[in-house]
């Protein structure tokens, strides 16, 4: 009995050692990752993801969903124009200057009574140093009205 009350405090403190680790490790991924966003001369523009996945979803689901981006240069970011491949896929564009080092969001808006599997892009234009233009995508499938 005293072999196994030991074995298990030995277990249980090495599982509490390791979760402790793990726990360092992703606070050290995540800090290394915020530092080595490269700066650039003039406005600049970095997504924290350039594809966004909706997955599958339901017929009429919630069509919203937002990109987000950090101006990594010294001068104000300006989007000039957001533009989807097709009427179905709707953006909106921040409409004040983006600052350096502070973040903004393109809005997108894609037509969830469109049933079927689905690949969209949404081109932004604006003053970054490099990329006048970025080209984001959106994908996912719909699901047929159960109803029908």
């Amino acid at each position: 009995m005293k072999k196994i009350i030991t074995l298990s405090i030995a277990l249980l403190a090495f599982t509490f050692s390791n979760a402790q680790e793990t726990a360092k490790i992703t606070k050290s991924i995540k800090k290394t990752a915020a530092v080595t966003t490269p700066k650039v001369q003039g406005a600049g523009m970095v997504f924290d993801t350039e594809t966004i996945d909706y997955g599958t979803i339901a017929h009429n689901a919630e069509p919203n969903r937002k990109f987000e981006f950090t101006n990594n240069g010294n001068k104000p970011l300006i989007i000039t124009n957001t533009q989807g491949s097709c009427g179905c896929t709707v953006p909106t564009t921040p409409k004040e200057p983006i600052a350096p080092g502070a973040r903004g969001v393109i809005g997108v808006r894609y037509a969830t009574d469109r049933i079927g599997a689905f690949t969209k892009t949404v081109t932004v234009s604006s003053n970054a140093e490099g990329m006048p233009s970025k080209v984001l995508t959106i994908k996912g499938t719909v699901l047929p009205d159960p109803t029908k």
